[in-house]
């Protein structure tokens, strides 16, 4: 594990950094304060038999143990090399010590800390490349390696170096973690038949009981992407599909199922845990053709990030205008590089013109929007013309400014899966919808999505989009890492909507992305 630095190199660009560093101490209060007044308190429905399923999964024994590789401290501002450049994690509030912090000890029974899966050169989730560079430095004894949920079954084979590649395939490839959660009492479906290569679905002891005739009892295991534990204060839904009502109620279920702990975290350890991940803001600093991305003007990087977060509210800029009292929505979401649209010459100005083209593509380009669910649906609209703010509302960051899970088609599976994605290796699920408005209609999906939560027919396949910032260091894309790279995220939405985007306007997009 390579220790983070902090040294800064000191060159113009950065000196109008460490200018920014020195604002109001009222921001850190901002970021560190519980998300939107949700109670520590708050246990919802889906926990316990989601706990209680990752702790029977402790009769598979992980054959390796060993302690996290951390390092000694996460500096105030941090700088890590990605594929595109740099990405940076700023904190307001100063340097964390890691040995004093629960965000970084193990509090379960597996060798992990939630600084096993959320690291900063990843933007505070996993990588695949970087799953895979730590499966071959460690041989697979890593702790995100472990039979509960890093593999893609507890029962699954580890016995040689070749059976733990099979056994974490989807890991190392994708990024993905295993989530068991427990069909809801009184879903308005049942699943009736589920196509899974892991027979993790389909064994009653780590699985689901199908009964012809009567509700689905048992596990649903998915395969989702770990989001990122950064930039919190701007959420407005705490994981895909909503599910956790707090950060602290999230730090519980994850320290008590992910590390199988045997007892929960005390409030103490909590608040460190939310009081980190809340103080922390990251975004990309750094292209290798553009150069800083603060420079001439624009406002990339995470510092700037973090002084949009008192300005936020849920809300915002909502497109449904959910709260009519709040101003009206504008599809200008993004504004970090508009000043660098000036004319100009050589490599790395061509580079910012096109990191810049790309933004006003993602601000401008009008999208008609049809067949998605939590959207067409909910406003009774066949056709809408929209933008990519649309779905992505957030000023400057890029999710959606209230809860609004959407199906815009990444979960489909069998005859309605996208061309442009690749659903090979996950389970499809044939779910048929017995109760409700929906009653009688057969959905055939990769991930049951909100539904799982809720128990409706409605949210199938409904997940909510994550924030945008960062993305350049956390590949692949998407909640199952269907899209390996952003190009494919641009293929996959130019097919999904029929855009047409020209080959330059999908290149100025891609690197506008990576700039985030």
């Amino acid at each position: 594990m390579r220790l983070l630095s902090n040294a800064i190199v000191i060159t113009p660009d950065t000196t109008r950094i460490l200018k920014i560093l020195a604002f109001d101490a009222a921001l850190v209060a901002a970021a560190c304060g519980m998300p939107h007044g949700a109670a520590a308190q708050d246990v919802p429905a889906f926990a316990p038999g989601m706990i209680n399923h990752m702790q029977k999964m402790r009769q598979f024994p992980d054959a390796d143990h060993g302690a996290q590789p951390t390092p000694p401290a996460i500096p105030r501002f941090s700088f890590d090399p990605d594929p595109s450049g740099a990405v940076s994690t700023f904190q307001p509030g100063g340097a964390t010590f890691t040995f004093n912090n629960a965000f970084f000890q193990n509090l379960g029974t597996n060798d992990r800390t939630c600084f096993t899966c959320h690291q900063p050169q990843s933007g505070w989730t996993v990588s695949a490349a970087g799953v895979a560079q730590r499966f071959a430095a460690s041989g697979g004894t890593d702790p995100i390696f472990r039979l509960v949920d890093g593999a893609t079954c507890p029962t699954d084979d580890v016995s040689t170096p070749a059976a733990k590649a099979k056994a974490y395939k989807l890991l190392i490839e994708r990024g993905l973690i295993r989530i068991g959660l427990p069909v809801p009492a009184g879903a308005q479906f049942v699943v009736t038949a589920v196509d899974d290569p892991y027979d993790c679905n389909t064994n009653p002891v780590t699985g689901l009981t199908l009964t012809p005739n009567g509700p689905t009892t048992g596990i649903i295991s998915t395969y989702r992407r770990p989001l990122p534990s950064t930039n919190l204060g701007f959420l407005s839904a705490i994981m895909w599909d909503g599910r956790e009502p707090s950060l602290t109620s999230q730090a519980t279920d994850a320290t008590l199922g992910h590390a199988q702990a045997a007892t929960p975290p005390t409030a103490a350890q909590l608040a460190e845990i939310v009081a980190f991940e809340s103080g922390i803001f990251t975004a990309q600093s750094f292209d290798n053709q553009a150069g800083y991305l603060s420079a001439d003007g624009a406002t990339g990087g995470p510092v700037a990030l973090s002084l949009q977060l008192p300005g936020f509210y849920i809300g915002i800029n909502d497109p449904l205008g959910q709260n009519p009292t709040k101003a009206p929505f504008t599809s200008q979401i993004f504004d970090l590089y508009r000043p660098w649209l000036a004319p100009g010459r050589g490599d790395t100005i061509e580079q910012r013109q096109s990191i810049a083209r790309g933004e006003a593509v993602f601000n401008n380009t009008v999208i008609n929007i049809t067949g998605v669910s939590g959207l067409n649906d909910a406003l009774n609209e066949p056709s809408i013309s929209g933008f990519c703010g649309t779905c992505h509302d957030t000023p400057n960051v890029g999710n959606h400014s209230v809860k609004a899970p959407l199906d815009i088609g990444i979960p489909d599976a069998g005859p309605n899966a996208p061309p442009v994605l690749d659903i090979s290796g996950l389970p499809v699920f044939t779910l048929t919808c017995t109760s409700g408005p929906l009653a009688g209609k057969v959905y055939y999906v990769t991930d049951p999505g909100k539904a799982t939560i809720s128990g409706q027919c409605q949210d199938i396949g409904r997940l909510k989009g994550p924030i945008l910032r960062g993305l350049a260091s956390r590949a692949p894309y998407f909640h199952n890492g269907s899209a390996a790279t952003l190009m494919d995220v641009v293929n996959f939405y130019d097919q999904r909507f029929t855009i047409g985007f020209t080959d330059r306007e999908k290149a100025d997009l891609v690197n506008f992305l990576n700039s985030l």
